[in-house]
C-alpha cells in the first residue's frame, strides 16, 4: 500500500530525516512515537506531499510519488495525494463554511460528485463520527474534540486509501481526547489503513498493529507493540514521559 525508503528531509543546514523508511500494508494501523523533534510530524508530512524530501523514494498503492528525489508529473502527483487522507493537529477546518459544506466542498471541487450526492455522504459520516446534529454548526461553535471528529469525516469524504493523523489530540484536554481517540479505534475495526503520529502510548499499544519509535531523525525501534514498548530505547522515553 504504502513504501517509503531512506526519506532525507533537511530545513536548510539542519537536517530532520536521515534516511526513514516504512513499508504499510493494507489494512494496516502504525503509530509514529518519540520526542518533540524526532521527526515524526515532518515524516507524514512527507508522505502526504506537504514537504518536499531532499532525497529517497515514496510509491503509494503502486504509484510512484517520488523515485529517488524526483516526483512524478503534476497530473498524476494529483491522483496520488488523492490517495491521501490527512488530518492535522489543529483541525484546520474553514471558518467561514458550516460543517456540512465542510464536508462537501472538496467532494464537489475536487471528485465532481453531485451536491446531493457529496451532502448525503457527508452526512453519513457525520453520523459515523457522532455529531449528526451538528451539520449547520461552524467551527466556531463546536469543541475542539468536535472540530477534529469533523475534521476525521472530511477527510474520509475524499475516500482516501491510507488516513494520515498527525497528533491528533494534542489541541485537546484529556475528555475531549478520548471522544477523537474512540472514533479512530472505530475506523482502526473496519481495517482501514491509518498511520498515526501521537503521543498517546496506550493508544498506540491498544489499538497500532505496527509502532514505530523515531528518534532524531531516524527509526530507533519498530515491530509489534510489545515488542517495541519492550525495548531499551523506547522504556527510557515512557518513563521520562511518565515522570
Amino acid at each position: 500500500m504504502l513504501k517509503a525508503k531512506n526519506i532525507v528531509k533537511n530545513f536548510g543546514a539542519l537536517p530532520v530525516l536521515k534516511g526513514v523508511s516504512l513499508e504499510i500494508k493494507k489494512g494496516e494501523v502504525v503509530a509514529i512515537i518519540g520526542k518533540s523533534g524526532s521527526g515524526k510530524s515532518t515524516f507524514l508530512r512527507c508522505l502526504n506531499n506537504l514537504e518536499k524530501v531532499d532525497g529517497g523514494s515514496i510509491e503509494i498503492a503502486g504509484k510512484w510519488m517520488v523515485n529517488d528525489g524526483a516526483y512524478a508529473p503534476a497530473k498524476e502527483m494529483r491522483g496520488i495525494c488523492l490517495k491521501m487522507g490527512y488530518v492535522f493537529q489543529n483541525f484546520n477546518l474553514f471558518p467561514h463554511m458550516n460543517v456540512l459544506k465542510n464536508l462537501t466542498e472538496a467532494q464537489i471541487c475536487v471528485l465532481g460528485r453531485k451536491k446531493e450526492d457529496a451532502e448525503k455522504y457527508a452526512r453519513e459520516l457525520l453520523g459515523k463520527v457522532g455529531l449528526a446534529d451538528k451539520e449547520k454548526a461552524y467551527p466556531c461553535q463546536l469543541s475542539g474534540g468536535q472540530q477534529q471528529r469533523v475534521a476525521i469525516a472530511r477527510a474520509l469524504a475524499l475516500d482516501p486509501d491510507i488516513l494520515c493523523f498527525d497528533e491528533p489530540t494534542s489541541a485537546l484536554d484529556p475528555l475531549l481526547t478520548q471522544e477523537v481517540l474512540s472514533v479512530i479505534r472505530a475506523l482502526s475495526l473496519e481495517k482501514r489503513t491509518m498511520i498515526v503520529v501521537t503521543h498517546e502510548m496506550n493508544f498506540a499499544r491498544e489499538v497500532a498493529d505496527r509502532v514505530v519509535y523515531m528518534e532524531e531523525g531516524v527509526v530507533v525501534a519498530e515491530g509489534k507493540p510489545d515488542q517495541v514498548f519492550e525495548s531499551e530505547a523506547v522504556r527510557a522515553f515512557t518513563g521520562k514521559a511518565e515522570n
